[in-house]
């Protein structure tokens, strides 16, 4: 007696449930229009900079007379620069055109020629390159390579002896570069700066490079295209 009744109540009840089954079979989910989707905004590299630097050189001055080695200078100092460029990015890869002017201090001297004194220093380069770089947001290593140009002053106090000369050279490296502020841009950058050779009056043919190491402080203008 018991079962039968047990089991009419769930008759019941399954009868009930069935027309509200139905129903909500064809309620659907609600769907929200005007909602704004997430999006990540991505730091745009793109626009003209100017920027200044500040770095350590170190140079290697060699002086040959007829093939003749007679001084090995290591000149070294400061340098202070200034620096405009354009980047366009595409994508993660950012192109661009950069140019700089710096005064330096980087200077040396080495005996020479038994006893005397010889002297090198380089008050003064350019260089004007192209970069290539691969953002990752705000962060972006790069690579430069180009052309440089600087004055070269040689010097034997003794005798005396100088010369100078304004020469043409290349220039290459890498960075990192990363966006910390709105549109100010912070670098560490190493470059290689060769300025070739030269002959003096005084028959000697001189060489001159120097490594770069600098840090750099950019602003990028609105509006890159």
């Amino acid at each position: 007696m018991t079962i039968n009744l047990i089991k009419a109540g769930v008759a019941a009840i399954a009868l009930l449930a069935t027309p509200f089954a139905a129903v909500a079979a064809d309620i659907r989910p609600p769907v929200y229009k005007g909602v704004p989707r997430s999006v990540i905004s991505y730091y745009n590299w793109s626009g003209l900079y100017v920027g200044a630097t500040v770095g350590y050189g170190t140079g290697t001055s060699a002086w040959d007379v007829a093939g003749v080695s007679v001084a090995d200078i290591s000149p070294k100092g400061m340098l202070y620069g200034v620096t405009v460029g354009y980047n366009w990015q595409a994508g993660s890869f950012v192109y661009g055109l950069e140019g700089d002017y710096n005064f330096s201090s980087v200077k040396g001297s080495s005996t020479c020629l038994g006893a005397l004194t010889c002297e090198a220093s380089n008050p003064w380069f350019a260089t004007f390159r192209g970069r290539f770089g691969y953002a990752m947001d705000r962060f972006m290593p790069y690579l430069t390579a180009g052309g440089a140009y600087g004055k070269v002053d040689l010097n034997i106090p003794a005798i005396p002896d100088s010369a100078s000369s304004s020469q043409f050279g290349y220039a290459l490296g890498g960075g990192m570069e990363y966006a910390f502020l709105g549109n100010w841009t912070g670098k560490i950058e190493y470059l290689f700066v060769d300025l070739g050779k030269f002959q003096t009056p005084g028959l000697v043919e001189a060489s001159y490079n120097q490594h770069v190491i600098r840090a750099g402080l950019n602003y990028k203008f609105s509006g890159g295209f």
